[in-house]
């Protein structure tokens, strides 16, 4: 028999197996099936149909274990064996090979190589073709997991499954009458969708079809034939394929009704299955300032806020609800349901939240709960801190059903749950993928405002923050949060309400001012109900976002306070993740703009205020004064207060962030405790460094030298983060000896292994570099000559090899890159080492300009060019690298879909300051057509958001022109000429709204006001004018007359009185 021969051969195998005994003997039972399997021969025997159902049976109940021992090629290698098998005819073994498939590569998570996929594939999809329908679940899974990150190397069978009559599309259509099989082709979807770094994502029309496909289930109501748990899994799945589509294929979402259609669906789910609500949604969601939705939502109000207010937890008995393990057969998340235990509660209403700590609302104090302005929650519909969320601890009356309907329920909430985290996850996903400007028109969708007297709040992120009962859920939704919000100063900032409203209308200021102070209450809010340590942290970090991007200053007092003093007993929690976030929101506060005087009066407090409170309203702390152990003298608390105003002694803030960095790592202190005390403490405003005594800054200098060569790398990382700060301060930036030390600790750090020490070394070198430039700048000539020649060369270097690793550091690289090939001086290009780096670092701009990398590399790559052009040491116009430096810049001013990039290569091209530094004839005419080019395609853009930025695009090239014509030699007036009279009517149109248009508010130097811009032409016409051409040469008048019809024009429309006469007559 084969069996008994495969048997024979396994000892030649057993060499291979690890020391261990447990895990050997599973990696010999897959090799003796293997072996029996391989064995085998194609046969339509009953008896072979029996041995080959058995040895699946086998393979799938083999106890595989991490580690086994199992090689990927030889699970690829038995699949296709066992696919050989198998005939199409033979629908049960083509249902158990499917199975086998399925259960092989998920449970050895294992990809297919390319070898073995392209027979697999075509065995899975002829079987859907050819076997009956009852096996097309099996298969359609077996087929999600042969292109699970193989979606590159399924190109060839793309449009069998994803075109118009594909397989998928048509299993996955509403019109499937099985609807675990239209789970499991759109599960196939997700699968192909999904892609992995280095290979080529999905082709654009197939994200397309993929995309259209998703949107279209998230919008269908359930079906009647389709049970709850499977709709769940549907709807994850199609979730999942779109946050695919939006991380990896990189997918832009450019039409309005594209992007509100899918913003609508996801606020749907954000709430699918949360108890108490039942929110309706418009199909498509369209951008507003003003809460156009949510107050005309039918929402059912079921006693969702008014029982929530009530404190009926008395009445529940503790109930527990076991984690339920679920049999998955997808990539789906192994967690438990996410409900947590019920809290007893006793007929006094003090709810027992957290371990060892029992509070009692009433013996609250100002700083452990200052929700409002009055200090009284009821103001707020709630009556103690926690009846608003206290439901969500408690299941709801499990005692009425029986076990397995319990355990059921639970089951479903648990499939809910998911549903809601997937569409959380995918908004995150959405939030990355559009312009910030686009997805504040959705602010009033997502964001809470203040209730109106009377009226139910609206359904928001904060919804469920506050009342989810998984605390995973409510962790998402509180990451979706901070992505809002952060970089949001901009859009903020209209935010005022210093005075009092008394309009018959709410003006967009106030309304902004109202969403941060509802914000504010909210999140101080769930921060008290909260239980969960990653989700306090989750509070912590939002809380962070929101005060960094807040216009303080242009709202009322006490929201700050509010922070504060509800913060300052989670930097002694004994999770480390609270009190280092903790600590980055206390840095935050203090950072704020101006500095505010409510922060001045917060930081004179004394140490003790809200820390040395026993009944703390904070769970899980650590010894109450672990931190006050300073290196020597008075303890902290003595120290601060009884320090009279204008002692020299720093803050208990600082005390405790150098206490943190300086003790011994033992009292509960870590390496990211540390990492947060040099981000929060070390990052000081320039006037509060400069406040400081000399001892006092060059301890806070030598503690931050130090601090970079931490093991730790997010120690290091908020160490260099810290020194791109100081490099820029006035009392610091001209220090020769700081800066170099700086330098040093920065390139040592651009060295690290961690991606993340080397992105803030990468933005500190930049920030170093423009200091040098400020400096270079100055009257006073002795910093460029004290500064070492060396460390620049080192500099350089270390800045060439950034520029080829992650964008996240190459953005910054090629900033610095720029400003040093700007700063160095005629003494240093003399040198034949520096001539080498020079060109090496220009090498590496060039490649940079003309990659595909993210548009803010290729951004700071045209400003870094721009800046090397300004250096007239540089051999520009005779250099070897000339053209193709300039060949690259005209490349992307022509032909980039990112117009901001094409604005900065246009406004670098028009910086030589001289002709002869644009090179030959050739070279200039090359250039100046480009720029005619681009101004003709100023307009060419399918991009809608790009569309703004046209008018900015415009000046830029039209200034570059004028430039051009303004230092033209006689030899390139005929080339000029040549254009004019192709594009002249073109040109002269976009020069003239160039003329009368006034400040657009690009940062790229163009001159702001008509005068200026008029005085540019002037300027350019009169140069040429001066040039003497030779005998019949007609391009200098054809120019001439160009630019003086042009003024004339502009003359005629303004009715100004200038200088045109006086230039005519030339």
């Amino acid at each position: 028999m084969a069996a008994v021969q495969v048997v024979g051969s396994l000892p030649s195998g057993q060499p291979r197996e690890a020391p261990r005994e447990a895990i050997p003997e599973r990696g010999n039972g897959f090799r003796l099936l293997s072996a029996r399997l391989c064995a085998l021969r194609p046969d339509d025997s009953s008896s072979a149909r029996t041995e080959i159902h058995l040895l699946f049976d086998q393979l799938i109940s083999e106890n595989y274990s991490e580690g086994s021992g199992v090689a990927p090629e030889d699970v690829s290698a038995l699949l296709v064996q066992a696919c050989r098998l198998v005939p199409l005819t033979q629908n049960h073994l083509v249902s158990k090979v499917s199975q086998l498939i399925h259960h092989l590569l998920n449970r050895l998570q294992v990809i297919v190589d390319e070898q073995h996929l392209d027979f697999l594939l075509a065995y899975t999809i002829s079987a859907i073709h050819q076997c009956s329908s009852w096996t097309h679940r099996e298969i359609l899974q077996a087929l999600a997991a042969l292109v699970y990150c193989n979606g590159s190397k399924c190109q060839k069978y793309l449009p069998e499954l994803l075109g118009n009559t594909g397989l998928l599309m048509k299993l996955s259509d509403l019109a499937q009458s099985d609807p675990e099989v239209r789970r499991a082709a759109v599960h196939c979807m997700a699968n192909l969708c999904l892609s992995v770094p280095g290979q080529p994502y999905l082709e654009e029309p197939y994200q397309n079809v993929c995309f259209q496909a998703f949107l279209t289930i998230l919008q269908s109501p359930k079906s009647s034939d389709m049970d709850d748990i499977t709709f769940c899994m549907l709807l994850q799945n199609a979730l999942k394929g779109i946050q695919s589509l939006l991380n990896g294929g990189r997918m832009k979402l450019t039409q309005t009704d594209e992007l509100g259609a899918l913003l609508a669906v996801l606020k749907k789910f954000m709430f699918h299955g949360l108890p108490g609500l039942n929110i309706e949604m418009p199909t498509v969601l369209y951008p507003t300032p003003l809460p156009q939705y949510d107050g005309r939502t039918p929402i059912k109000p079921q006693q969702s806020e008014s029982s929530a207010s009530r404190p009926t937890l008395n009445k529940k008995k503790k109930s527990k609800v076991k984690p339920k393990k679920i049999q998955q057969g997808e990539e789906e998340e192994k967690e438990s349901s996410g409900e947590i235990e019920a809290a007893p509660v006793t007929g006094t209403g003090r709810v027992n939240l957290h371990e060892g700590n029992t509070w009692c609302p009433s013996s609250l104090g100002v700083q452990s709960l200052p929700l409002d302005g009055s200090g009284a929650a009821e103001k707020d519909g709630v009556s103690s801190p926690f009846t608003s969320s206290s439901w969500k601890r408690v299941s709801s009356s499990e005692s009425d059903f029986s076990d397995a309907e319990g355990g059921m329920q639970s089951k479903m909430r648990s499939y809910q749950a998911k549903v809601r985290q997937g569409a959380l996850v995918c908004f995150l996903s959405t939030i990355k993928s559009i312009e910030k400007k686009v997805l504040y028109g959705y602010w009033s969708a997502f964001i809470p405002d203040t209730p109106e007297l009377g009226s139910p709040q609206s359904v928001s992120l904060m919804t469920l923050t506050l009342k989810d009962p998984s605390p995973k859920t409510r962790a998402c939704a509180l990451q979706v949060l901070s992505a809002i919000l952060e970089g949001s100063k901009q859009f903020l900032s209209v935010a005022e309400d210093t005075s009092d409203h008394r309009r018959a209308f709410t003006p967009f200021s106030v309304m902004i001012a109202c969403s941060i102070r509802e914000l504010h209450r909210c999140l101080l809010l769930a921060l008290v109900a909260e239980s969960s340590s990653q989700t306090v942290t989750q509070i912590i970090k939002c809380l962070a976002n929101l005060v960094s991007n807040a216009p303080y200053d242009r709202l009322k007092l006490s929201l700050l306070t509010k922070v504060w003093n509800q913060i300052k007993p989670y930097i002694r929690h004994k999770d480390v993740n609270v009190r280092v976030s903790s600590l980055t929101l206390l840095g935050a506060i203090v950072s704020t703009h101006a500095p505010l005087p409510e922060v001045q009066l917060l930081l004179q407090q004394p140490c003790s205020s809200g820390l040395g409170n026993s009944n703390s309203a904070t769970p899980h702390l650590s010894p109450p004064d672990w931190w006050k152990k300073a290196p020597a003298g008075p303890s902290l608390e003595e120290t601060s207060v009884s320090s009279p105003k204008g002692s020299s002694e720093p803050c208990w803030l600082i005390r405790l962030c150098i206490s943190i960095v300086v003790l011994p790592k033992e009292d509960s202190c870590s390496g990211s405790d540390a990492g947060s005390a040099a981000g929060s403490t070390y990052e000081p405003s320039p006037m509060r460094l400069e406040a400081l005594q000399n001892d006092r800054q060059m301890l806070c200098i030598t503690v931050l030298l130090g601090l970079n060569d931490s093991k730790n790398r997010l120690v290091k990382a908020a160490t260099s983060r810290a020194l791109g700060v100081y490099v820029l301060f006035p009392c610091l930036r001209q220090d020769v000896i700081f800066v170099a030390d700086a330098a040093n600790a920065i390139l040592m750090s651009l060295e690290d292994k961690s991606l993340n020490v080397r992105a803030k070394a990468a933005w500190s070198l930049g920030n170093l570099t423009d200091t040098l430039i400020v400096n270079m700048e100055t009257p006073d000539p002795s910093f460029q000559e004290e500064f070492s020649g060396l460390l620049l060369l080192k500099m350089l270097r270390s800045a060439i090899e950034a520029s080829k690793d992650k964008d996240k550091v190459k953005s910054n690289a090629v900033r610095a890159l720029g400003n040093l090939l700007h700063f160095l001086q005629p003494s240093h290009i003399e040198k034949p080492t520096f001539a080498e780096i020079t060109e090496e670092s220009i090498q590496a701009l060039i490649s940079t300009v003309l990659t595909e990398a993210a548009m803010k590399v290729r951004w700071n790559a045209c400003y870094a060019m721009g800046n090397v052009f300004k250096n007239p040491a540089l051999p520009l116009g005779i250099a070897p690298w000339t053209s193709q430096a300039y060949s690259a810049l005209t490349s992307v001013v022509t032909s980039c879909k990112n117009f901001k990039v094409r604005i900065r290569s246009a406004a670098a091209l028009s910086v030589p300051g001289k002709r002869e530094q644009y090179g030959s004839v050739d070279q200039y005419a090359r250039i100046w057509n480009a720029l005619v080019t681009a101004l003709q395609k100023s307009e060419d853009t399918t991009d809608f958001l790009e569309f703004k930025y046209c008018v900015s695009l415009r000046t830029q090239i039209c200034q570059a022109l004028i430039h051009l014509l303004s230092l033209a030699s006689a030899s390139d007036l005929p080339c000029m000429k040549e254009t004019l009279e192709l594009s002249g009517i073109m040109v002269q149109s976009y020069i003239l709204q160039f003329l009368k248009s006034g400040a657009e508010g690009d940062d790229t130097g163009a001159p702001h006001s008509p005068q200026e811009r008029d005085q540019m032409v002037r300027m350019a016409l009169k140069h040429v004018g001066s040039i003497q051409a030779p005998t019949g040469d007609t391009a200098r008048r054809a120019i001439m007359g160009f630019l003086e019809e042009i003024l004339a024009v502009c003359f005629d429309s303004s009715g100004s009185q200038g200088a045109l006469p006086g230039l005519t007559n030339q």
